[in-house]
């Protein structure tokens, strides 16, 4: 199993969307990186839900219920999307500024490249990310 996060604009589709609906496709990642990196993900692989915008936050937590298969809202067959089902909101929000704070995250995508809108989570990250959220979510 391996664990991501996966970047969303909250006015555009957020985490009490996605709560709404259950579950959804994550499609229209045109980064060849954040791209190749949804092409890696794997049924039962755990996400992190981030607002982007005024929010910057980690939000909630989904479950990728699909492989990889062509973006239907792209013409380019290279591009793909994937199904996360919702799974919980975190009891608290961790923001951008806490992990970049924390220093325990420095070489982490999400701290060097912010732009990268799908990016992997290493282990000791997401159980960092659920102890500043006060969250004791177990797999």
């Amino acid at each position: 199993m391996k664990y991501w996060l996966l970047k969303t604009e909250p006015d555009v589709y957020s985490i009490e969307d996605l709560k709404r609906d259950g579950r959804a496709m994550w499609d229209g990642v045109r980064n060849i990186k954040a791209n190749n990196y949804i092409k890696k993900m794997e049924i039962g692989d755990y996400v992190f839900i981030y607002h982007t915008g005024k929010e910057r936050s980690i939000v909630g937590i989904g479950k990728i219920v699909t492989s990889s298969y062509p973006d239907p809202t792209s013409d380019n067959p290279k591009f793909h999307a994937i199904d996360v089902e919702y799974v919980k909101r975190l009891v608290n929000p961790v923001t951008l500024k806490e992990i970049k704070e924390s220093l325990s995250f420095t070489d982490w995508e999400l701290v060097n490249l912010p732009r990268l809108s799908v990016m992997p989570v290493k282990v000791e990250y997401w159980h960092k990310v659920l102890t500043l959220a006060g969250d004791n979510f177990e797999i």
